[in-house]
């Protein structure tokens, strides 16, 4: 070998990223098991590399015995003590070898282990890359489809987006660019393996926090979250600084920050709305975009029962309890919504009955009772 060698390691440790240490380290240990395999030899060996010139020294390593019973592992005190009259019996001693043609076998037979260790470097340094990075978002692009499973190209690492975390509906095409959220990071034989979501809650916060300086700075907070992937979301944002709206921050002119970001769904319609300490305030919030007449908090049960024009009631309901589920999501409070009329009926007759919950996220029948009450969830 030579400092061209030596050269060529180390443009490859940068070409890689890897550190050009490691690479030696893998040249030196393949070389004992290239010794090993082409000299047929058991015995213990070590071999050493100069950094500098490429230069390479094999040592064998041997215990001091009384009588030999293996030269190749094992040397007489005697022999010991001529080389050094310092060693002892059990004494493990290194002495250099030549072995004829090893140089012209050892590239040969090394090269697959150099290969196997580059491979490993190469995946550790993905897996830290990418393992303090879960709950956070990526960009990649659509590689291929196996029995309904994405693979996402981000670079140097391919990620999975399975069955279950895709948007119902949402069309893969090869090449597209899409952003996802990373929800675990797994280390296995292969090499990392990077598991993403479209449906995750975390995503519309990440995108917010992309898309929003005001939440990247830490003007505005999010709150919380209620997410139905595909169709709808709803989204509470608060500040302290009397002087910013959170909910126009968000917005951007002309709409541009939100849209930007329901066309990264693909359509997905956003609700914004602006969070408070107050429970009712926050309950008649979230259930924008319909408008509350009052509303009264029970906060043992944790029940809030609504009262709402009688033309906005399928409004505040939505479209199979949407609207009111979300709300109970977001704010996780129940949710119990009558119309005025309705209202009206019950205080007449003096009648306060408990509201028939339904666990989300299970449809409300907007239709059939014109009351819809939602169990609160985590967004």
């Amino acid at each position: 070998m030579s400092s061209d060698f030596v050269n060529a390691i180390e443009e490859l440790g940068k070409e890689k990223g890897i550190e050009p240490e490691v690479l030696f380290k893998a040249v030196e240990d393949a070389l004992v098991v290239a010794y090993k395999k082409n000299f047929d030899s058991t015995q213990t060996v070590r071999v050493e590399l100069d950094r500098k010139n490429g230069d390479f020294h094999v040592f064998e390593k041997r215990t001091v015995v009384e009588t030999p019973t293996n030269p190749h592992e094992e040397i007489a005190l005697a022999e010991a003590q001529k080389l050094n009259p310092d060693y002892q019996l059990e004494d493990i001693i290194e002495q250099e070898v030549y072995p004829k043609d090893f140089s012209r076998i050892a590239v040969q037979n090394a090269k697959q282990i150099i290969m196997q260790r580059i491979r490993e470097a190469e995946r550790g340094i993905v897996y830290d890359q990418y393992s303090g990075r879960e709950d956070d978002i990526v960009t990649g692009i659509i590689q291929r489809m196996e029995r309904g499973t994405v693979f996402i190209d981000l670079g140097k690492v391919e990620a999975i987006l399975a069955q279950n975390e895709q948007i119902p509906g949402e069309v893969y095409e090869y090449h597209d660019r899409m952003k996802f959220y990373i929800i675990e990071v797994k280390k296995t034989n292969k090499g990392p393996q990077i598991l993403v979501s479209r449906t995750h809650p975390g995503l519309l916060k990440r995108l917010f926090e992309l898309e929003v300086p005001e939440i990247h700075d830490g003007l505005v907070e999010i709150k919380s979250v209620a997410r139905e992937a595909g169709t709808r979301s709803k989204i509470a944002v608060y500040t302290k600084d009397e002087n910013i709206d959170p909910v126009g921050a968000c917005v951007g002119h002309k709409g541009m920050r939100v849209q930007n970001i329901v066309n990264e769904l693909r359509g997905e319609k956003i609700d914004i709305v602006r969070y408070s300490e107050d429970p009712d305030e926050f309950v008649a919030n979230a259930l924008s975009p319909a408008k509350v007449v009052s509303t009264t908090t029970n906060a043992e049960e944790k029940i809030c029962r609504v009262v709402v024009p009688d033309y906005q009631l399928s409004l505040a309901i939505g479209k199979e309890g949407q609207n009111a589920r979300l709300a109970a999501k977001l704010t996780s409070w129940k949710i119990d919504i009558k119309s005025e009329t309705q209202a009206k009926a019950l205080a007449e007759q003096g009648e306060n009955p408990a509201p028939a919950t339904t666990e989300a996220p299970a449809a409300a029948e907007p239709a059939a009772t014109e009351t819809a009450t939602s169990e609160s969830g985590d967004a």
